[in-house]
């Protein structure tokens, strides 16, 4: 009997729908705080926080998935990721409607991105989740944010052991 692999991902709402990321890519979550606006930015480029002395690009996953805008609530939160981009690791802010839990997937829980045409682009998926009877937008960070141009070079943190 082989051993499925599980993996975790942190879940969380935008416009309704269930989104998760791969657990290894989420530095921390915040409560949503004032973003310092930047010129001439993308209009999912939110701006910039400051966190523990460097300054983080923010970006409105909402727009950046191309989903209606919406107003600011209580579980309105900001994710800290991590993401891979050609210079090496970049810290990323992203806001989110809500966040829901951490959960277990494994590899026979999650299907591929579904063909959707050349219309769409389902590049920026990891796959599909299943959670009882709810589907779980599976999302690959480095992919959604391949195209981006960082708004600012990021002093290499060290980790502390």
């Amino acid at each position: 009997m082989s051993e499925q692999a599980v993996k975790q991902y942190l879940t969380f709402g935008l416009d309704g729908e269930v989104f998760a990321l791969d657990i290894v890519k989420v530095r921390e979550v915040l409560e949503l705080t004032d973003v310092s606006k930047l010129p001439l930015t993308p209009d999912h480029m939110k701006g910039v926080i400051n966190i523990r002395g460097h300054a983080i690009p923010v970006v409105d996953m909402r727009s950046k998935l191309g989903m209606d805008k919406a107003g600011r609530t209580v579980d309105t939160c900001i994710i800290i990721l991590d993401v891979l981009f050609e210079s090496g690791v970049l810290t990323v802010g992203i806001v989110v409607d809500s966040v829901r839990e951490v959960i277990d997937l494994s590899e026979e829980a999650i299907e591929p991105p579904p063909h959707l045409g050349s219309s769409v682009d389902a590049s920026y998926m990891a796959g599909l989740g299943y959670q009882g009877d709810q589907f779980i937008i599976l999302l690959d960070a480095d992919s959604i944010f391949a195209d981006e141009e960082v708004p600012l070079k990021q002093a290499p943190e060290t980790k502390a052991a």
